[in-house]
């Protein structure tokens, strides 16, 4: 599978400056889980500009 990381560019909503994963979703996704995280870009707009990304955060930030 080819990486279609331009279009990845366009759609993501993380905002972590210098990040070198941004746009190889698989990369993030697998960085994330490591640390028991959460990707930024699957957060509330709001939630995710606080770089605050375990999974009790996420979940407190979707439950209302």
């Amino acid at each position: 599978m080819e990486c279609r990381k331009d279009e990845n560019l366009r759609e993501c909503t993380c905002t972590y400056p210098g990040c070198s994963r941004k746009g190889v979703c698989c990369e993030c996704i697998a960085h994330h889980r490591k640390n028991g995280e959460i990707p930024g870009g699957l957060f509330p707009l709001e939630a995710e500009k606080g770089y605050d990304r375990p999974v009790g955060t996420f979940i407190k930030a979707v439950s209302g």
